[in-house]
């Protein structure tokens, strides 16, 4: 049954992200990048000060939203900044060899402007309760408003697709990364790490999203800036090894790489497959899902879409790249591992003793913040389709299944996720071009009202 089920994936995972989506996903970053005139690029200065900017200068936020601008882009990062960080991009590199790198960068520059895209029409399409005041939005919104109801299919589709990935990439594969770093680190069984997990989820989770943006708040800023300081002091105690790790990524894009010790030699078709798979797994930008949270902020779309760009660069260009950095600095890559312990050895290699088990630490974190903010990608998902009442029910399926990826086998766990980011992307993807004349009118409006000192509106 499971070697059935695996030789399916791989058959349709080869469709999935073969040649034609590849060139749908990176090219509609693309088309997005010259239709907002490089806007990522052209005020990148503006994005980071009205965003950090604005939090650290306590800046009043604006009206309507459950949660703080921060607190969404805390929560989107939540499910950005994890396993796929560590595991995808050592997974990446071990399949695919150093130019993969090169690959999650491209996927990232254009990616920041896809995800600009989907925070800005998130926020602009979002529907809000007058009675509860409870805010729903994300692709499924801006594919039924923004495109018409004609498209809802469409919306409908995508829901449901997000709904059954939230359960893979968001769920089973943080759950085993979680069991794994547990057993691997501490001894403690899978069965054991699973029922552990259940239960911190759902402490959180079952109080919904304020909860769950409170919790990315405290955690994700801590997380990310210690594991980032480890990286950067391992990288500059080998600071010779820099330049030669960053030509290895250029010269490998392009070039195949040999096998070498136990690593068994890559492609260039390879390093550009996994750069670009890995690459979406770890930022998000094309699958739309972060539009779903982006939706409850306090803010305007064109504003609350720069928090989409800087999301992007500092899971991609940041992080995945030290990350990357340490792996080919360590020369770590020959051992042969994969995944996690490919990336714990090269944090071994360069921190003796504290290296490895800040990796397991960070694992389990990261894992536990993407797991509780695809909780709330999922449901909101299912909500569009079937109503108010699935929620529940959403929330306790996500937790059998947490159990179910814990004590699972992480190939076809992996497998079977990179299959649903890739199923979930496509709507978005169609709806994302269609709405480009939309998006560069809101960033053109937004940008008008600055030169004229006018508050920018969130009305449509």
């Amino acid at each position: 049954m499971v070697d059935a089920l695996l030789a399916f994936n791989d058959w349709l995972n080869s469709i999935v992200w073969g040649p034609p989506f590849m060139i749908l996903l990176v090219g509609t970053g693309l088309y997005l990048t010259i239709r907002l005139g490089f806007f990522q690029f052209t005020h990148i200065g503006h994005a980071w000060k009205n965003t950090f900017g604005r939090y650290f200068a306590k800046t009043k936020e604006d009206e309507g939203g459950t949660i703080t601008s921060f607190q969404a882009v805390a929560s989107a990062m939540a499910a950005t900044i994890g396993v796929g960080n560590i595991a995808g991009v050592s997974t990446a590199i071990a399949l695919g060899g150093p130019g993969a790198v090169f690959w999650m960068w491209m996927t990232a520059l254009v990616g920041m402007a896809t995800k600009f895209g989907e925070a800005s029409l998130g926020l602009k399409y979002r529907e809000i309760n007058e009675e509860t005041g409870e805010i729903s939005g994300g692709v499924m919104y801006y594919i039924e408003k923004g495109l018409g109801p004609k498209w809802k299919p469409l919306a409908i589709i995508y829901g449901l697709l997000a709904g059954i990935a939230a359960l893979g990439i968001g769920n089973m594969v943080q759950a085993n990364t979680f069991a794994h770093a547990f057993e691997t680190g501490f001894g403690v069984p899978p069965y054991i790490s699973g029922i552990v997990i259940v239960i911190l989820v759902a402490l959180v989770t079952l109080g919904g999203i304020k909860r769950i943006a409170m919790t990315a708040e405290r955690i994700v800023p801590i997380m990310a800036v210690i594991y980032m300081i480890a990286a950067l002091i391992i990288i500059f105690t080998n600071i010779n090894q820099l330049g030669p790790a960053f030509g290895q990524i250029f010269y490998y894009a392009f070039n195949p790489i040999s096998a070498t010790g136990g690593f068994a030699g890559a492609g260039v078709a390879a390093a550009v497959r996994y750069g670009i798979a890995r690459g979406i797994f770890s930022n998000e930008a094309g699958l739309g899902a972060a539009s779903i949270v982006h939706a409850q902020a306090k803010n305007v779309p064109t504003r609350q879409g720069m928090w989409g760009i800087v999301e992007t660069f500092i899971d991609t260009i940041v992080v995945c790249t030290l990350t990357s950095l340490v792996i080919i600095m360590t020369g770590a890559l020959p051992s042969g591992t994969t995944g996690a312990e490919l990336a714990s050895t090269a944090f071994t290699t360069g921190l003796p003793g504290p290296g490895g088990i800040l990796v397991l630490i960070s694992l389990i974190l990261f894992s536990y913040t993407t797991m509780l903010t695809w909780n709330f990608y999922g449901e909101k998902s299912w909500e569009y389709i079937f109503g108010k009442k699935i929620v529940l029910p959403y929330r306790l399926i996500f937790l059998v299944f947490l159990y179910v990826g814990a004590v699972g086998g992480l190939v076809l766990i992996w497998d079977i996720a990179d299959t649903m980011n890739g199923l979930m992307a496509a709507p978005n993807l169609i709806a994302l071009i269609v709405l480009a004349g939309v998006l560069s009118k809101e960033k053109s409006d937004y940008i008008d009202s600055l030169k004229a000192k006018i508050k920018p509106s969130n009305k449509q």
